[in-house]
């Protein structure tokens, strides 16, 4: 599913969020690695918290960002009801299981 808007972060976000990403990656690779040695199971849950914890706080960031710059921008242009509908539908997909 394509959005026709884009997204307008600087090189520090864009930075900023790659390189959670990135550490994120490691420790996606590191659960699988767990699995192939048949670490204890409970350890294994320890890391997937872990990740879950690290993707959710990359989502916190990059939805703070959107919030300040791409729902103000179309509240600056009098969309408002527009901006707020998104930043629902926004809220909803993040929360969703």
């Amino acid at each position: 599913m394509e959005n026709q808007n884009h997204a307008h972060h600087s090189e520090q976000v864009k930075l900023n969020l790659k390189s959670r990403l990135n550490r994120i990656e490691g420790q996606v690779k590191a659960i699988n690695r767990m699995i192939d040695e048949d670490v204890y199971c409970d350890d294994v849950l320890t890391q997937i918290r872990a990740t879950r914890s690290a993707l959710n706080s990359v989502a916190t960031k990059l939805l703070e960002h959107h919030m300040k710059s791409c729902i103000m921008e179309k509240i600056n242009q009098g969309t408002e009801e527009e901006a707020m509908e998104e930043l629902l539908v926004t809220f909803q997909k993040l929360v969703k299981d």
